[in-house]
């Protein structure tokens, strides 16, 4: 058994992705403690197990650190237990289900057509909305004197500004990112999970449907 000057620090990520039903401390946590047998064993500690692991059920639950404090106090009561992470994290169980290589480059066609279409119907509604075919006609017929006949230079710089804009501000082209600086869709997608994280551990905290001291496990055992 540990002493009492044993000191374990944990640290949780705020969303953890497991493969197994039965989760483990080692599954969900990063643990260090001088003692590595402790570690060991911590590691070894059950946590929860998902009882439906079909398609039909959604395979997810929010988990209090206070839980995941308790399940280590029961094995070692004596410890100190030093929480450097997430104070309510989800856990996720998924099946690991590889695709094919054919499936995944439909799906890459499929989204490059939506996106390409997308795109363009977007920049020409945009277009036609102030009317940008009339103001480059004004533009070139008051600089140069001549009536433009809409394949003019302000056309072609106008379409090759607009690839250099949208490189810049994406900052990705193919695999290749201009700086180190994470691209606005990457910026805007971590936000995104971020407030989805927040919704779930709230929704759950408020249908008391949270594990955590004192609760019923998804295997339907109760643990005080």
């Amino acid at each position: 058994m540990a002493g009492s000057s044993e000191t374990v620090y944990i640290k949780a990520d705020r969303d953890v992705e497991v493969t197994k039903p039965d989760v483990t401390l080692g599954d969900v946590l990063t643990l260090e403690c001088a003692n590595q047998a402790v570690v060991s064993r911590l590691k070894a500690i059950k946590l929860l197990k998902f009882r439906n692991t079909d398609d039909k059920h959604q395979n997810r639950t929010a988990v209090s650190i206070l839980k995941v404090i308790q399940c280590i106090h029961e094995c070692y009561p004596n410890i100190e237990v030093q929480n450097m992470g997430e104070t309510d994290f989800i856990v996720t169980y998924e099946e690991q289900q590889t695709a094919g290589g054919a499936v995944h480059y439909l799906k890459a066609v499929i989204v490059v057509i939506i996106s390409f279409f997308g795109a363009a119907f977007s920049i020409m509604a945009f277009n036609n909305d102030v009317d940008t075919t009339k103001l480059f006609s004004q533009i070139y017929e008051l600089l140069t004197g001549r009536q433009s006949d809409g394949f003019t230079i302000l056309e072609l710089t106008y379409c090759i500004g607009l690839i250099i804009g949208i490189l810049t501000f994406f900052n990705h082209f193919g695999k290749k990112k201009f700086t180190v600086d994470p691209t606005p869709m990457e910026v805007e997608m971590r936000l995104y999970e971020n407030d989805i994280q927040t919704t779930l551990i709230e929704t759950y905290s408020r249908k008391e449907k949270e594990l955590d001291v004192g609760s019923t496990n998804l295997d339907g055992s109760h643990r005080t």
